[in-house]
């Protein structure tokens, strides 16, 4: 997630495919704890039985749009930004309305799937998959029943991504570049370090500002309430306290996997440049015309890329402010 204009979508997938992997037990913790869902699990291992336990409900489909979702918001994101600050939009601008189309979107076509996986994850929940959960929504509520709760969806989603893209930019643009040469591992020891500082930070910042919205939001899916009675009722009933309600779990739940597919996109976009460097070094590879160097020049060009810092200050486009 380089700040220049190189896009490696493959990078991007792969790394939000990994990330929804490793995090579904961590979102199910967070799930459960912002819904209020009751269960029985009074010991440590009856916890973990939960979270970690058959049934595995809705893992594929949780999974299936974590990984479609956090993918096409970061990759049309940065994209979006390179095109808009070549086009000599100012840096506010480009940085802001990318993230905020993109993410609302994704929000609206993926909200069925964001509805009924975090229906089932109650354990006492009696729809054996997604499908069923889905059907039983269309059924008594109609099509408008599985985009219910989508305000407030997009309401957190779209600043929790817009924080995570501007603390990502920034900390890229505050950070040291790499001082080693290109190709190096010192070098790559550097751009990944870099990157797991501005994931860290990106992650904790999207998460910790919009968990009240989260708790709003599964309120919602768990009592078929509109969002402002939904606020009433948990004022009501647990005054201010509600904001931070299962905030721990969150943060964990949303900068871990936030913060992972940001710096796995990093470090999958910086081994595949190298990788295509090294390819064009190959003797039976090389271009007719092409000199021994070109496989250097084209590691330098690629992986400069990759690791080259964000100055959100400059105002002129990327190919000018070298």
């Amino acid at each position: 997630m380089g700040g220049g204009g190189h896009s490696d979508p493959i990078a991007y997938l792969s790394a939000s495919g990994v990330a929804a992997v490793l995090n579904f037990p961590l979102w199910k913790a967070a799930t459960i704890g912002q819904s209020g869902f009751s269960h029985a699990a009074e010991s440590l291992y009856a916890r973990i039985r939960i979270l970690f336990g058959p049934p595995y409900k809705g893992v594929a489909a949780t999974m299936f749009g974590m990984t479609w979702a956090r993918a096409a918001i970061f990759y049309f994101s940065d994209s979006g930004k390179a095109m808009m600050r070549r086009s000599g939009f100012s840096v506010v601008v480009s940085n802001s309305f990318p993230a905020v189309a993109i993410s609302t979107v994704v929000q609206i076509i993926n909200q069925p799937i964001v509805r009924g996986t975090i229906t089932i994850q109650d354990p006492n929940c009696k729809h054996p998959n997604l499908g069923a959960a889905l059907l039983h929504i269309y059924r008594y509520r109609g099509a408008q029943g599985l985009w219910h709760g989508t305000s407030a969806s997009v309401l957190k989603t779209v600043p929790k991504y817009v924080t995570a893209v501007w603390i990502k930019d920034f900390m890229q643009s505050i950070l040291p570049p790499p001082t080693a040469p290109a190709g190096t591992s010192e070098h790559r020891s550097q751009v990944l370090r870099r990157s797991a500082a501005k994931s860290v930070a990106a992650g904790v910042a999207g998460a910790a500002l919009t968990n009240p919205l989260d708790v709003i939001r599964n309120e919602m899916f768990k009592t078929e309430e509109g969002p402002i009675t939904t606020v009433r009722r948990l004022l009501n009933r647990e005054g201010l306290a509600f904001i931070h309600r299962g905030m721990a779990r969150n943060i964990v739940a949303v900068a871990v996997p936030l913060g992972m597919t940001i710096f796995l996109t990093d470090t999958f976009s910086y081994l595949r440049a190298a990788r295509v460097a090294d390819l064009l070094k190959i003797e039976g590879s090389k271009p007719t015309g092409v000199s021994s160097d070109s496989g250097e020049l084209k590691l330098q060009q690629l992986l400069r890329t990759e690791a080259r810092a964000v100055h959100t200050q400059d105002n002129r486009p990327p190919e000018q402010a070298v």
